[in-house]
Protein backbone atom coordinates (compact mmCIF):
# COMPACT_ATOMS: atom_id res chain seq x y z
CA UNK A 1 0.00 0.00 0.00
CA UNK A 2 0.77 3.59 -0.70
CA UNK A 3 -0.23 6.19 1.63
CA UNK A 4 -0.36 9.85 0.57
CA UNK A 5 -1.46 12.54 2.70
CA UNK A 6 -3.46 15.34 1.03
CA UNK A 7 -4.38 17.22 3.91
CA UNK A 8 -3.63 17.01 7.64
CA UNK A 9 -4.85 20.22 9.09
CA UNK A 10 -7.26 21.33 11.47
CA UNK A 11 -8.18 24.33 9.34
CA UNK A 12 -7.26 26.21 6.30
CA UNK A 13 -5.05 29.24 5.16
CA UNK A 14 -2.10 29.57 3.16
CA UNK A 15 -1.04 25.45 2.02
CA UNK A 16 -3.18 24.49 4.91
CA UNK A 17 -5.63 21.71 4.01
CA UNK A 18 -7.97 19.40 6.26
CA UNK A 19 -7.76 15.90 6.70
CA UNK A 20 -7.76 13.67 3.36
CA UNK A 21 -5.30 10.78 2.45
CA UNK A 22 -4.63 9.26 -1.17
CA UNK A 23 -4.93 5.36 -0.54
CA UNK A 24 -2.78 3.96 -3.58
CA UNK A 25 -4.79 5.45 -6.59
CA UNK A 26 -8.08 4.69 -5.90
CA UNK A 27 -9.25 5.12 -2.10
CA UNK A 28 -9.72 8.30 -0.46
CA UNK A 29 -9.55 8.01 3.46
CA UNK A 30 -11.75 11.22 4.43
CA UNK A 31 -12.42 14.25 1.88
CA UNK A 32 -10.91 16.70 3.51
CA UNK A 33 -9.68 20.56 1.26
CA UNK A 34 -6.48 18.42 0.58
CA UNK A 35 -8.98 16.71 -2.31
CA UNK A 36 -9.16 19.81 -3.90
CA UNK A 37 -5.41 19.97 -5.08
CA UNK A 38 -5.59 16.56 -7.08
CA UNK A 39 -5.82 16.50 -11.06
CA UNK A 40 -9.04 15.54 -12.77
CA UNK A 41 -7.05 12.36 -14.04
CA UNK A 42 -6.41 11.91 -10.61
CA UNK A 43 -10.24 12.70 -9.26
CA UNK A 44 -11.33 9.96 -11.87
CA UNK A 45 -9.71 7.22 -10.84
CA UNK A 46 -11.14 7.28 -7.31
CA UNK A 47 -13.40 4.20 -6.40
CA UNK A 48 -13.86 4.28 -2.61
CA UNK A 49 -14.18 7.32 -0.10
CA UNK A 50 -13.53 5.59 3.62
CA UNK A 51 -15.44 8.34 6.42
CA UNK A 52 -14.15 8.72 9.52
CA UNK A 53 -16.98 10.51 10.76
CA UNK A 54 -19.65 13.53 9.38
CA UNK A 55 -17.30 16.73 10.72
CA UNK A 56 -17.44 18.72 7.78
CA UNK A 57 -13.48 19.29 7.27
CA UNK A 58 -13.57 15.46 6.36
CA UNK A 59 -16.32 15.10 4.33
CA UNK A 60 -16.39 18.48 2.29
CA UNK A 61 -14.81 17.62 -0.80
CA UNK A 62 -17.07 14.37 -1.23
CA UNK A 63 -19.71 16.39 -2.82
CA UNK A 64 -17.41 18.24 -5.39
CA UNK A 65 -15.67 14.76 -5.91
CA UNK A 66 -18.58 13.07 -6.82
CA UNK A 67 -19.93 16.57 -9.05
CA UNK A 68 -17.19 16.83 -11.08
CA UNK A 69 -16.30 13.19 -11.90
CA UNK A 70 -19.67 10.98 -11.95
CA UNK A 71 -20.78 11.29 -15.24
CA UNK A 72 -16.79 10.62 -16.29
CA UNK A 73 -17.29 7.30 -14.77
CA UNK A 74 -18.52 4.07 -15.52
CA UNK A 75 -19.19 3.13 -11.97
CA UNK A 76 -20.16 4.90 -8.86
CA UNK A 77 -18.01 6.09 -5.96
CA UNK A 78 -18.59 4.45 -2.96
CA UNK A 79 -18.58 5.99 0.04
CA UNK A 80 -18.14 4.00 3.33
CA UNK A 81 -19.27 4.72 6.51
CA UNK A 82 -21.00 3.56 9.61
CA UNK A 83 -24.62 3.71 9.58
CA UNK A 84 -24.38 6.60 12.00
CA UNK A 85 -22.27 8.54 9.86
CA UNK A 86 -24.54 7.19 6.36
CA UNK A 87 -27.74 9.15 7.87
CA UNK A 88 -25.96 11.92 8.77
CA UNK A 89 -24.72 12.47 5.37
CA UNK A 90 -28.08 11.65 3.97
CA UNK A 91 -30.32 13.74 6.18
CA UNK A 92 -27.84 16.65 5.90
CA UNK A 93 -25.56 17.25 3.08
CA UNK A 94 -26.64 14.88 0.11
CA UNK A 95 -30.27 16.10 1.13
CA UNK A 96 -31.27 17.91 -2.17
CA UNK A 97 -30.82 21.12 0.31
CA UNK A 98 -26.93 21.61 1.00
CA UNK A 99 -26.17 19.22 -2.28
CA UNK A 100 -27.96 17.01 -4.41
CA UNK A 101 -28.36 13.74 -3.64
CA UNK A 102 -26.18 11.44 -5.90
CA UNK A 103 -27.05 8.32 -5.12
CA UNK A 104 -30.18 9.00 -7.52
CA UNK A 105 -28.60 10.54 -10.07
CA UNK A 106 -28.83 10.64 -12.65
CA UNK A 107 -31.01 7.71 -12.40
CA UNK A 108 -31.10 5.21 -9.18
CA UNK A 109 -30.18 2.10 -11.03
CA UNK A 110 -27.10 4.15 -12.43
CA UNK A 111 -26.41 6.33 -10.24
CA UNK A 112 -22.83 8.66 -9.18
CA UNK A 113 -22.38 7.30 -6.13
CA UNK A 114 -23.46 4.47 -3.53
CA UNK A 115 -23.16 4.28 0.04
CA UNK A 116 -21.37 0.87 1.86
CA UNK A 117 -22.24 0.61 5.49
CA UNK A 118 -18.75 -0.19 7.85
CA UNK A 119 -18.87 -2.00 11.02
CA UNK A 120 -15.97 -1.45 13.88
CA UNK A 121 -13.70 -4.52 13.66
CA UNK A 122 -15.28 -5.93 10.42
CA UNK A 123 -12.43 -5.58 8.06
CA UNK A 124 -13.24 -4.68 4.39
CA UNK A 125 -10.88 -5.98 1.48
CA UNK A 126 -10.83 -4.33 -1.86
CA UNK A 127 -7.67 -5.95 -4.15
CA UNK A 128 -6.04 -7.81 -1.52
CA UNK A 129 -6.18 -4.42 0.55
CA UNK A 130 -7.19 -4.65 4.37
CA UNK A 131 -9.35 -1.99 5.67
CA UNK A 132 -10.69 -2.24 8.88
CA UNK A 133 -12.56 0.44 11.11
CA UNK A 134 -11.47 1.04 14.27
CA UNK A 135 -13.53 2.60 17.78
CA UNK A 136 -12.99 6.13 18.04
CA UNK A 137 -14.39 8.63 20.86
CA UNK A 138 -15.87 11.28 19.10
CA UNK A 139 -18.90 13.76 19.53
CA UNK A 140 -20.43 12.47 16.89
CA UNK A 141 -20.24 8.86 15.69
CA UNK A 142 -16.25 8.59 14.46
CA UNK A 143 -14.24 5.23 13.86
CA UNK A 144 -10.26 5.24 13.08
CA UNK A 145 -8.55 2.95 9.91
CA UNK A 146 -6.20 -0.14 10.02
CA UNK A 147 -4.66 -0.41 6.84
CA UNK A 148 -3.06 -3.22 6.24
CA UNK A 149 -0.45 -3.70 3.44
CA UNK A 150 1.84 -6.55 2.45
CA UNK A 151 5.00 -5.31 4.57
CA UNK A 152 3.30 -4.03 7.58
CA UNK A 153 0.30 -2.01 9.11
CA UNK A 154 -0.53 1.68 9.28
CA UNK A 155 -3.38 2.85 11.83
CA UNK A 156 -5.28 6.26 11.77
CA UNK A 157 -7.04 6.93 14.85
CA UNK A 158 -9.55 9.82 13.42
CA UNK A 159 -10.69 12.27 15.29
CA UNK A 160 -10.59 10.96 19.19
CA UNK A 161 -10.14 11.50 22.82
CA UNK A 162 -8.86 9.02 25.30
CA UNK A 163 -10.18 5.86 24.01
CA UNK A 164 -9.02 1.78 25.50
CA UNK A 165 -10.78 0.73 22.80
CA UNK A 166 -8.61 1.82 20.41
CA UNK A 167 -5.20 0.57 22.03
CA UNK A 168 -6.52 -3.17 22.42
CA UNK A 169 -7.55 -3.10 18.62
CA UNK A 170 -3.99 -1.23 18.16
CA UNK A 171 -2.16 -4.09 20.99
CA UNK A 172 -3.29 -6.86 18.43
CA UNK A 173 -1.62 -5.44 14.98
CA UNK A 174 1.62 -7.43 15.58
CA UNK A 175 3.12 -5.97 12.22
CA UNK A 176 2.09 -1.99 13.17
CA UNK A 177 4.85 0.27 11.48
CA UNK A 178 3.18 4.13 11.88
CA UNK A 179 0.63 5.43 13.80
CA UNK A 180 -1.28 8.54 12.69
CA UNK A 181 -3.19 9.95 15.41
CA UNK A 182 -4.80 13.97 16.16
CA UNK A 183 -3.73 16.38 18.81
CA UNK A 184 -5.54 18.93 17.87
CA UNK A 185 -5.30 21.47 20.96
CA UNK A 186 -2.33 22.55 22.97
CA UNK A 187 -2.74 22.23 27.03
CA UNK A 188 -3.83 25.40 27.65
CA UNK A 189 -7.00 24.78 26.21
CA UNK A 190 -7.22 20.70 27.62
CA UNK A 191 -10.59 21.36 28.71
CA UNK A 192 -11.88 22.26 25.35
CA UNK A 193 -10.29 19.10 23.89
CA UNK A 194 -11.96 17.01 26.52
CA UNK A 195 -15.42 18.92 25.72
CA UNK A 196 -14.59 18.84 21.92
CA UNK A 197 -13.36 15.13 22.59
CA UNK A 198 -9.65 15.52 20.90
CA UNK A 199 -6.29 15.29 22.41
CA UNK A 200 -3.95 17.31 23.65
CA UNK A 201 -0.15 16.84 24.73
CA UNK A 202 -0.88 16.00 28.23
CA UNK A 203 -4.04 13.64 26.89
CA UNK A 204 -1.45 12.23 24.15
CA UNK A 205 0.93 11.25 26.51
CA UNK A 206 -1.76 8.60 28.53
CA UNK A 207 -3.05 7.45 25.24
CA UNK A 208 0.65 6.19 23.98
CA UNK A 209 1.29 5.02 27.20
CA UNK A 210 -1.17 2.25 26.46
CA UNK A 211 0.81 0.68 23.74
CA UNK A 212 1.65 -2.48 24.90
CA UNK A 213 3.67 -3.38 21.23
CA UNK A 214 7.32 -4.30 21.72
CA UNK A 215 8.18 -2.95 18.83
CA UNK A 216 6.56 0.56 18.78
CA UNK A 217 5.34 2.32 15.66
CA UNK A 218 6.51 6.04 14.37
CA UNK A 219 3.94 8.20 15.47
CA UNK A 220 2.76 11.48 13.06
CA UNK A 221 0.15 13.85 14.85
CA UNK A 222 -2.20 15.41 12.85
CA UNK A 223 -5.50 17.69 12.95
CA UNK A 224 -3.05 20.99 14.53
CA UNK A 225 -5.06 23.67 14.81
CA UNK A 226 -4.08 26.56 12.39
CA UNK A 227 -1.37 28.63 13.90
CA UNK A 228 -0.32 26.31 16.82
CA UNK A 229 1.60 23.54 15.22
CA UNK A 230 5.07 24.42 15.87
CA UNK A 231 4.04 25.10 19.83
CA UNK A 232 1.51 21.75 20.23
CA UNK A 233 4.86 19.81 18.71
CA UNK A 234 6.72 21.66 21.32
CA UNK A 235 4.66 20.47 24.08
CA UNK A 236 4.26 17.22 22.69
CA UNK A 237 8.11 16.72 22.41
CA UNK A 238 8.57 17.74 25.91
CA UNK A 239 6.12 15.34 27.69
CA UNK A 240 6.15 11.80 25.74
CA UNK A 241 9.28 9.84 26.06
CA UNK A 242 10.24 6.44 24.68
CA UNK A 243 8.59 6.83 21.49
CA UNK A 244 8.96 8.69 17.99
CA UNK A 245 6.58 11.71 17.26
CA UNK A 246 6.90 13.32 14.69
CA UNK A 247 4.60 16.14 12.70
CA UNK A 248 2.53 14.90 9.94
CA UNK A 249 3.38 17.11 6.53
CA UNK A 250 1.06 17.21 3.10
CA UNK A 251 2.43 15.21 0.67
CA UNK A 252 4.20 12.67 2.88
CA UNK A 253 4.06 9.09 1.91
CA UNK A 254 3.45 5.97 3.63
CA UNK A 255 4.68 2.31 1.77
CA UNK A 256 3.91 -0.57 3.59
Amino acid sequence: MRLRVLGCSGGIGGTLRTTSMLLDEDILIDAGTGVGDLSLEELKKIDHVFVTHSHLDHVAFIPFLVDTVGWMRAEPVTVHATCETLEILKEHLFNWKVWPDFTCIPDPDVPYMRYERLYVGETVSLSGRKITPLPANHVVPAVGFHLEGDSGSLVFSGDTTTNDALWEAVNRIDNLRYLIIETAFGDRERELAIVSKHLCPSLLREELSKISLKVKPEVYITHFKPGEADSIMKEIEAVVDGICVRRLENDQVFEF
